[in-house]
């Protein structure tokens, strides 16, 4: 009987133990994750995903759903900080919200339906996709070009740098708009907030500075990705056990990033870590989405 007792003893200290591993890697991991979302504008999702999947085996749609509130919670941990140092375009934000909450709601209740093979796969080349683009352009350029609808919903602004604030244009505002459509459907779909297609959207089609487009997604990504987890929680894929840990990593890590981002001179190394980090996790999905390890 006491054998009995000694040996249950050790399976429930065994399992306790299993879980606080479990709970470490996975705060651990999204402490990167919220930091890598705060400085590039990703939201998060593009690790938390890949880290839930590939690593700790969770069904895609419970990462997806967790990923979701995790993007919720980077952008709650930085948007404050670079709305308060006058960084975020917030009037262009809330305009192009428009266009990625109607996509979201559709991209969400797509993904219900899709396979997870599938869903890995198209995550995996969004992501590539993302890198290769986010490397074209090598350096920071100020467009003063005009443009009548810019012009018209005063989207142009400015942001500061070392003491002096510095003006700019926003060009392509349709382009941009009809991108944030796209974005804001493969947010609901992949649960990565969109952050890498706004980042791009606003660096390069509507050609305004790299640091301005990464704050203001920071800043519209929270709406996009709340718009999505409702259709993920009403069909059960949000855990609460898996999304603690998760929501707490992120948080810290955003705060981190926001300093670090509000004191960065220059944004050619944030191109360069989110191009390699983006690429890897990518590559890993492609192959078990065709595996059908996933």
């Amino acid at each position: 009987m006491k054998k009995v007792i000694i040996t249950f003893a050790a399976i429930t200290l065994f399992a306790c133990m299993s879980v606080i591993v479990f709970t470490l890697i996975i705060l651990i991991g999204s402490y990167f994750a919220g930091l890598l979302g705060s400085l590039t504008g990703l939201g998060g999702g593009f690790i938390i995903i890949p880290l839930l999947t590939l690593l700790l085996n969770v069904d895609i749609k419970y990462a997806i759903g967790a990923s979701l509130v995790s993007v919720i919670a980077t952008s709650s941990g930085s948007a404050a900080a670079y709305v308060r140092e006058g960084i975020t375009n917030m009037r262009l934000g809330m305009f192009l919200e428009i266009a990625t909450t109607a996509g979201a709601m559709c991209g969400a209740i797509l993904a219900l339906y899709i396979p997870t093979n599938y869903i890995a796969v198209l995550f995996g080349l969004i992501l590539i996709c993302s890198a290769l683009l986010s490397l074209r352009k090598k350096a920071e350029i100020i467009v003063h070009q005009k443009s009548y609808l810019a012009e018209k919903l005063k989207l142009n602004s400015f942001y500061p740098v070392n003491g002096s604030t510095v003006k700019y244009s926003v060009t392509n505002v349709a382009g941009g708009f009809f991108m944030m459509l796209f974005a804001g459907a493969i947010s609901g779909l992949l649960g990565i907030g969109s952050g890498a297609l706004k980042v791009i959207a606003m660096d390069t089609v509507m050609r305004i500075p790299f640091k301005v487009s990464t704050t203001t997604s920071n800043f519209m990504i929270g709406v996009t990705a709340s718009a999505s987890a409702v259709v993920y929680f009403q069909r059960g894929y949000i855990s609460p056990g898996l999304v603690m840990p998760v929501v707490i990593g992120v948080l810290i890590g955003a705060f981190t990033g926001s300093k670090l981002l509000v004191n960065a001179t220059s944004s050619r190394w944030l191109r360069l870590i989110f191009a390699v980090v983006v690429s890897v996790l990518a590559v890993q999905m492609i192959y078990h989405g065709i595996a059908g390890k996933i």
